[in-house]
């Protein structure tokens, strides 16, 4: 029984008297006192070993990563200044990351700007650099722990020295700790310099029980660079493979190539815009940073769906290509009707000849009507051609001739044809534009299969509206655009901003076969209209206006008479 309380005080630090030796219990005291403190510095080193864990792999900003690390370092082991070197791409060398001092003051890296220093050679001559104690260190994954760099021997502190020549500073102690990541591959080095006493804030050699910790420290940041630059090397192989396919999809058409990229510039420089507004209506309008992110990629894959539009619909630049302008067959067939005229004109004045003893009558007339006839077919030819153009509004007075003009027939090797076929007449005859009704609701299929395509993607929870912004880029407020015929409450800010920057990008592009590009004051003009009709939103459409948000894009993408006209 006696033992079992004897031992209760000795865990609990009580001034239980061991002896009738006040000295010996005194001493007995501080034993305990200090065992109790060592362990319970050791359990909140654990505990915040464990902190610093969570908190590692839960930044996902690397300058801001990196600072954390040695800051978290120093404070495990009371350095007054740290140095995070991080292995290059290729393996050559030690770049500068982060470098702290607190006597001199000294924060630089990360959230400070990038170091400019020179990295430290892995290899001169051809051999492994081990003269340098960061570049030994993460050749070898060995942990350096240098009590005084003046008086120590095996590497080349002339550096340190003369940094301390030059500043006044006193490097003395150093720990020099490999970070591994989980497949044992060095990414960096973490320096530690002058462990500086509680007590007395002079420098004193690194403990042999910060060791452990700070290697643990290393071993915990290592990976978590690791993680963070995984992260961000497959974002950048997601954000470059949304890239490239948009730019398949630009380039499937030699007409539409860069619409795309223009239309996502466009898209972000809205955003931003209505990001910046402190007052009005787009005051408590915020996008933050992952938002941004899901709006610029739905402004990437907005036509996305166009891979499986026909390039002969796409390009069509007027109203009888398909793979060809078929008006080219038109103007042959009026060239072989011009020939009849003369063919016809040659064969009447060779009767008259024929049948004339001596005075021939009535040449003039055969001539007076082969002129009337030609100019006839040439008059006809121009307009039939004319009719082809997408910019000729077709009236229905236009649109009878045609059909009367398709009602002639001509010999075609004993087999009558029309002048113009069904499928010609039918093209011809469009009011307005360059597609047919079926052509226009295949080109309007795009945005269907751009929503059918998207959603079938497995994007993660903060991108997850990416299929409806990028879907919606050709619905109307009033609810009459497609694909689904939304209406201004089912309409988010996000796809609202695409569809003014698309319909921007269409009206002054000059890429355009089937239009002349616009100018700036002329697509604002018609655009005004739209807001006004109810298609566009009105304020985003103001602010575009108001803040000039049009120029920037004008002076990068539009010609200088587009944007002075």
């Amino acid at each position: 029984m006696a033992e079992d309380k004897n031992m209760q005080a000795f865990t609990e630090g009580s001034n239980l008297q061991y002896s009738q030796d006040p000295a010996l219990n005194k001493m007995l005291d501080n034993v305990v006192c200090e065992v109790k403190r060592y362990a319970d510095m050791q359990i909140e080193h654990i505990r915040r070993l464990s902190e610093i864990g969570i908190a590692l792999s839960s930044e996902q900003n690397l300058p801001l990563l990196l600072e954390m690390i040695v800051d978290e370092a120093r404070h495990f082991s009371n350095a007054d200044a740290g140095t995070l070197y991080l292995v290059n791409e290729e393996q050559e060398c030690l770049e500068f990351a982060i470098v702290q001092n607190e006597t001199m003051g000294t924060r630089m890296g990360g959230s400070a700007g990038p170091i400019t220093w020179p990295p430290v050679l892995l290899k001169k001559d051809g051999k492994p650099n081990h003269s340098n104690v960061s570049s030994h260190v993460a050749i070898s994954g060995e942990i350096v722990n240098i009590p005084d760099v003046y008086i120590a021997e095996g590497f080349d502190f002339s550096g340190t020295k003369k940094f301390d020549a030059g500043t006044g500073y006193r490097s003395m102690s150093m720990l020099v700790v490999p970070m591994k990541n989980k497949d044992n591959e060095i990414i960096g080095v973490l320096q530690l310099i002058n462990a500086l006493d509680p007590d007395t804030k002079k420098p004193v050699p690194f403990l042999p029980k910060d060791i452990d910790l700070i290697a643990s420290l290393a071993s915990q940041a290592a990976v978590a660079i690791t993680n963070v630059r995984l992260y961000k090397d497959l974002e950048n192989l997601f954000y470059a493979f949304i890239q490239a396919i948009a730019t398949a999809i630009d380039e499937k058409s030699p007409y539409t190539a860069g619409h795309i990229s223009r239309v996502q510039s466009l898209t972000m420089d809205i955003a931003r815009a209505m990001n910046a507004k402190t007052e009005g209506v787009f005051k408590d309008f915020y996008l933050n940073d992952d938002e941004m992110k899901e709006l610029s990629i739905a402004g990437w894959l907005h036509d996305v769906g166009k891979i499986i539009t026909p390039e002969h619909v796409v390009d069509k630049s007027t109203k009888l290509e398909t793979i060809f302008d078929r008006v080219h067959l038109i103007e042959a067939k009026y060239e072989i009707f011009k020939r009849d005229v003369k063919i016809k004109a040659l064969e009447a004045k060779l009767k008259k000849y024929e049948s004339a003893s001596c005075k021939v009558d009535g040449i003039e007339d055969i001539d007076a009507q082969f002129e009337a006839a030609l100019r006839s077919v040439m008059d006809e030819k121009k307009f039939v051609v004319s009719c082809n153009n997408p910019g000729e509004f077709m009236d229905d007075e236009k649109v009878e001739r045609l059909k009367a003009i398709a009602a002639k027939k001509y010999d075609n090797d004993g087999k009558e044809e029309p002048y113009i076929s069904e499928d010609e007449l039918y093209n011809l005859s469009i009011r307005k534009g360059s597609l047919t009704d079926e052509e226009r609701k295949i080109v309007e299929n795009h945005a269907l299969v751009t929503f059918k395509m998207l959603k079938k993607l497995p994007f993660p929870k903060k991108l997850r509206h990416v299929a409806e912004y990028a879907a919606a880029h050709h619905e109307r407020l009033d609810g009459t655009g497609y694909p689904f015929g939304l209406k201004a409450e089912q309409l988010p800010y996000q796809a609202r901003i695409i569809a003014i920057a698309d319909i921007f990008e269409a009206l002054t592009a000059k890429d355009r076969p089937y239009k002349k590009p616009m100018s700036v004051s002329q697509a604002l003009k018609i655009m005004n209209f739209m807001k006004k009709d109810g298609h566009i939103d009105p304020d985003i459409f103001d602010l575009f206006v108001n803040e000039k948000i049009y120029e920037d894009y004008a002076s990068r993408e539009l010609d200088e008479s587009q944007i002075n006209s």
